[in-house]
């Protein structure tokens, strides 16, 4: 089946909500959108925009930072189709935070058997040391980054369905809004021809959210940017958050623990903080209480965390509600909190540790998307239609190995949009990351990050795979 063409209707006109901008591009001669596109790489180097491949090296060995690509042509999604995504979304991000909390304490969900005991208490991604830790408001996830894809029905309409759930530190919102600043810069002409939501105010709406579940009696939370360093990937991310905030960037080594509670150094002495939104994983974050050889966090947190002394943005343990051998049973988790029907629909998944959906599986590896269930960026993963025959056999053997490592999916198409790349203007598949913020309320700007897979017939969107991104418009009217 023909992907679902963001931009055009299968007769090849322009859908309405593209109409003025497709008009607006048919006037660009093609040597003024290359240089464009030149200035843009040009002025995102200069403001040192970029992200760090592991494993990747330049010619001298040493390790390669990347500029991710960006593209001109921007993804346009109707406001109306807005405002049922923001629903499901605020519908599925309350949901998970309503299961973080029963999981760590009544396990109502569990006991009912809506998801299995096991899938939860025997995960890695679980947290025993989080068992009855309250935390502000029952929030676990403060920024969730759900990935959504869409596709077409047997009609050729175009479905949205949630491919997965970020709950921990999900990254990339820098590059929306940093999108956003340089479609402005380019193409100013462009935003008095439509009616654009903003998206410029998601850092304030960030900090409101880190100081809304400061600890009880904080009157003025003190909020830092918690980071591993100069050389993690997401970098770039964190000084960018910070700054944009007005927040403190530390790492692990500017903080200390003294009477219950947590401290920054600065040049006029100790001071208290109240609030860390941390981009480091769980297991670094506490060497005293996960891994011993940890210099990326602070002696103690934990303890401090379980007095209720300090919030922790995201909350530890959340990884157990992204992984993808519980993402399954989301809608199920909708409907059990919410009484109500799920608004985003899951992707079809064959759970690998069931043995008729192994079955299923491995005698259709060719046609699937097989996938770790602790796996992120586009790694530890098999395209079935985009693999050689060998390729299969060697993750056949792995599959078989650790069955309940992974989970598969059918290759869903996913909708093309056209994108700016060496040939001209070309159709290219790509996804969307919006984001979800969570303290007293549930909020977001509209529309988020798309990621696109500019290699011709990739599904692959992955910044760590080649991929690069679009600014997002929703429009107003």
């Amino acid at each position: 089946m023909k992907p679902f063409d963001e931009m055009h209707l299968a007769d090849g006109r322009v859908r309405e909500h593209y109409e003025t901008y497709a008009r607006w591009l048919a006037q660009q001669p093609p040597e003024v959108m290359q240089a464009q596109r030149a200035e843009a790489e040009l002025i995102f180097r200069r403001v040192g925009i970029t992200f760090a491949v592991y494993g990747a090296k330049d010619e001298d060995g040493s390790g390669t930072e990347r500029l991710i690509p960006f593209d001109l042509i921007p993804r346009v999604i109707p406001r109306h189709e807005w405002n049922e995504m923001q629903a499901g979304l605020r519908q599925r991000v309350t949901a998970l935070n309503r299961f973080l909390h029963d999981i760590y304490h009544d396990q109502e969900i569990l006991k009912a058997g809506i998801v299995p005991a096991e899938q939860v208490l025997g995960n890695s991604q679980y947290r025993r040391e989080m068992a009855g830790v309250d935390v502000p408001g029952g929030v676990y996830s403060h920024i969730a980054g759900i990935d959504i894809v869409r596709a077409a029905d047997d009609a050729g309409k175009g479905l949205y369905y949630v491919l997965e759930d970020n709950l921990r530190v999900p990254s990339g919102v820098s590059y929306m809004l940093e999108n956003r600043k340089m479609t402005m810069r380019l193409f100013p002409e462009l935003f008095s021809l439509h009616k654009i939501a903003p998206v410029a105010r998601y850092p304030d709406l960030l900090l409101d959210t880190l100081r809304s579940v400061a600890p009880s009696g904080v009157a003025e939370p003190n909020v830092v940017v918690l980071t591993p360093g100069m050389y993690n990937s997401a970098y770039f991310e964190h000084a960018f958050l910070a700054q944009q905030m007005g927040v403190e960037l530390v790492e692990g080594q500017d903080l200390f623990v003294r009477d219950g509670f947590v401290y920054m150094r600065t040049t006029q002495g100790p001071r208290r903080v109240d609030v860390i939104y941390r981009r480091v994983d769980d297991d670094f974050l506490d060497p005293m209480a996960f891994r011993p050889d940890s210099t990326l966090g602070c002696a103690g947190l934990l303890d401090v965390y379980r007095r209720g002394n300090i919030t922790l943005s995201n909350a530890i343990g959340t990884g157990i509600a992204d992984d993808k051998s519980i993402y399954p049973y989301v809608p199920a988790m909708i409907e059990f909190y919410l009484g109500e029907k799920p608004i985003l629909n899951n992707v079809p998944t064959w759970m690998c540790r069931k043995k008729e959906d192994l079955d299923y599986v491995l005698a259709h590896m060719s046609e699937l998307v097989i996938k770790e269930v602790h796996g992120a960026g586009g790694y530890g993963m098999l395209v079935g239609p985009a693999s050689s025959k060998a390729e299969i056999a060697e993750f056949r053997a792995v599959l078989e190995a650790n069955p309940s490592n992974y989970i598969a999916q059918p290759t869903l198409s996913l909708s093309t949009c056209p994108t700016y790349v060496e040939s001209g203007i070309a159709p290219r598949h790509i996804d969307l990351r919006p984001f979800v913020l969570s303290g007293t309320s549930v909020r977001m700007v509209p529309g988020g990050l798309t990621r696109v897979a500019l290699k011709e017939g990739s599904l692959v969107v992955n910044s760590s795979q080649g991929g690069g991104t679009k600014d997002t418009w929703v429009l107003e009217a």
